[in-house]
């Protein structure tokens, strides 16, 4: 899984059964892209400086209710300008630009009509976390005194970002948008943890702790110093926080899980389903699929088991994974290394597969140990290009009987390459491509290439025996089980324990994760879903265009196809899929 991100970009199709148009009727829609972009670093700092805007690296987004009002009134004039193109008039690429930038103002209005920045914090993360996380102390690059300074105004104006959020978290109890209380006890904890973090533990000082040798001495300890000083402004704020949360949401949290017990909950989660899958599948059609794909990928476990010779049941075969030694190591470094050396396999193999690669490199770390307790097994962390940061291969070393060497290459393939960074620093690379594209957060085509990349496992020969395939078909009984607990909990009403069912009867996930992940759907409703309907549309289309090409199939060729406009729509992956397979034919 990506980090928590950007805006989702959905699309209509676009496409070419006009005529070729004159190169000045792309001009209007060029300056509204520059506009929207300009408008867009302005209001996101995160997204500017990974773009190379130096200048908001001091910035930290404005989430008031004001700020709402701003972002609306702009993105409704952008809308009325986008009305005004006539799409037939435009060469494909410009129509291409329109149908997508048109579909992604609508749904920043969506967002901005369900009023979500009143709950601002999911069970392992959230508006507190984001200055630890990612492009921030994680991946801050220092390499000059201006990029200390900009690191500096972002602590000193933190206590106004977390006071901002607040205001909105009082807004979401007044209306009771709020989290399950078991989801707002997970919150309240981290959030007393960071009010009582010692500074010079802080992984925001981080950046501040290992300036270029470039910086002079005494510069260097006074900015370091100023930082501290920032922070110790920022504790009693923290302080705040942690006690709203605790005498203030945590009476106020929902007794119910799902979404649909929210004010105008129906509405809400029918939107996220379509928002996150960029499809027009009901709930209730997720939740069938799920179940027909947990049928399939067992009667595929069950096989597999078999193959290994054990003569127990699944659930024996479940226990015996759980527990095995053999399957498990005992230090944080010896999985760290486990993780490093399958990736490095994979690095192997990659030009066999794909005809382009990213320039951008990604390393394997540790989650930060702040977020880890409640964290899940493994994640990405995006890098910068115009930064100098590398990608991020995150690894939990929590719990380390919970964390079995089985699943380690469908995690390294999903979270490394060719999963998200190969995707996501391809897309970052693109060089006529505009931003808005390339940093397009398109859940079903980003989570779902990566669940599609563990299923390329196989032919690149990663997976060594039958157990660590068995490791695979687990992480892909997962995601199906996604689709039916995400539904079964947000639509149907269920439990924690009913949705438990699914991953403890069907895959060999530890009890940790299996816990990690429900409070994570539970808080975070819809996004789940797009991991496995993204990962079967990208399927759908190999088979495709392996039957109708035959010996013509490239398989280099064709993953350069889904990759090289940057994160699309399904409909629109599947349209550019099929000009492509036209196209090979001739």
């Amino acid at each position: 899984m990506r980090r928590l991100s950007r805006c989702l970009i959905l699309a209509l199709l676009p496409f070419s059964a006009f005529a070729a148009p004159s190169p000045s009727a792309d001009k209007p829609m060029q300056q509204l892209i520059a506009d929207f972009e300009a408008y867009n670093f302005a209001e996101d700092p995160f997204a500017a400086s990974s773009n190379g805007v130096r200048e908001a690296l001091s910035r930290l987004p404005d989430v008031t209710p004001a700020g709402d009002a701003r972002r609306k009134a702009a993105l409704t004039k952008f809308q009325r300008r986008l009305d005004a193109i006539k799409p037939a008039g435009l060469s494909a690429e410009a129509r291409l630009n329109h149908d997508l930038l048109e579909r992604e103002v609508r749904e920043r209005l969506a967002a901005l009509d369900f009023d979500t920045a009143r709950s601002p914090s999911l069970n392992d993360g959230g508006f507190e976390t984001i200055l630890s996380d990612n492009e921030n102390a994680a991946g801050t690059s220092i390499r000059v005194q201006a990029d200390a300074e900009a690191w500096l105004h972002r602590l000193q104006a933190a206590p106004g970002f977390w006071r901002d959020n607040m205001a909105n978290i009082r807004r979401g109890i007044k209306t009771g948008f709020v989290q399950p209380k078991i989801i707002a006890q997970l919150i309240a904890s981290r959030a007393r943890k960071q009010a009582d973090t010692p500074i010079d533990e802080d992984p925001m000082l981080a950046p501040l702790k290992s300036l270029p040798s470039t910086i002079p001495a005494p510069m260097a300890a006074d900015l370091l110093g100023r930082g501290r000083e920032a922070l110790q402004a920022l504790r009693p704020v923290q302080a705040e926080y942690a006690d709203l949360m605790e005498k203030e949401y945590l009476p106020a949290a929902r007794d119910t899980l799902g979404a649909r017990s929210l004010p105008n909950g129906d509405a809400y989660y029918a939107w996220l389903v379509g928002y996150y899958t960029t499809t027009n599948l009901t709930p209730d059609q997720v939740h069938e699929l799920g179940k027909s794909e947990v049928a399939r990928i067992r009667a595929e476990m069950e096989a597999l088991i078999k193959e290994t010779g054990f003569t127990g049941s699944f659930a024996d075969f479940q226990a015996m994974l759980r527990t095995d030694p053999r399957f498990y190591v005992t230090t944080r470094q010896a999985l760290l290394e486990k993780a490093s050396e399958i990736a490095k396999r994979i690095d192997d193999q990659l030009p066999r597969h794909f005809g382009r690669l990213p320039r951008l490199t990604y390393g394997v770390r540790p989650v930060p140990a702040e977020i880890e307790e409640n964290y899940t097994t493994g994640r990405y962390f995006d890098g910068s290009p115009a930064q100098g940061v590398a990608g991020g291969l995150m690894i939990n070393t929590s719990h380390l009987d919970q964390r079995p060497l089985y699943e380690l290459p469908a995690l390294a393939l999903h979270e490394g390459v060719p999963g998200h960074h190969l995707q996501i620093a391809l897309s970052q690379e693109l060089e006529d491509v505009p931003a808005f594209r390339r940093d397009a957060y398109v859940t079903a085509f980003v989570e779902g290439w990566a669940l599609y990349a563990e299923q390329l496992g196989d032919e690149m020969g990663i997976y060594r025996d039958a157990y660590e395939r068995f490791g695979k078909l687990s992480y892909e009984m997962w995601r199906a089980c996604r689709l039916v607990a995400d539904t079964g909990i947000h639509w149907k009403g269920w439990s924690v324990e009913e949705a438990r069912a699914c991953f403890t009867d069907n895959t060999a996930l530890s009890a940790t994760n299996i816990q990690n992940e429900l409070m994570r759907y539970v808080s975070w409703p819809g996004q789940a879903l797009a991991y496995k309907i993204g990962e079967l549309k990208i399927m759908e289309l190999r088979h495709r265009a392996e039957k109708e090409l035959g010996d013509k199939f490239d398989e280099r060729a064709f993953h350069d196809r889904v990759l090289l406009a940057g994160p699309l729509p399904l409909e629109v992956l599947e349209k550019r899929v099929d000009e492509w397979i036209t196209g090979q034919r001739h």
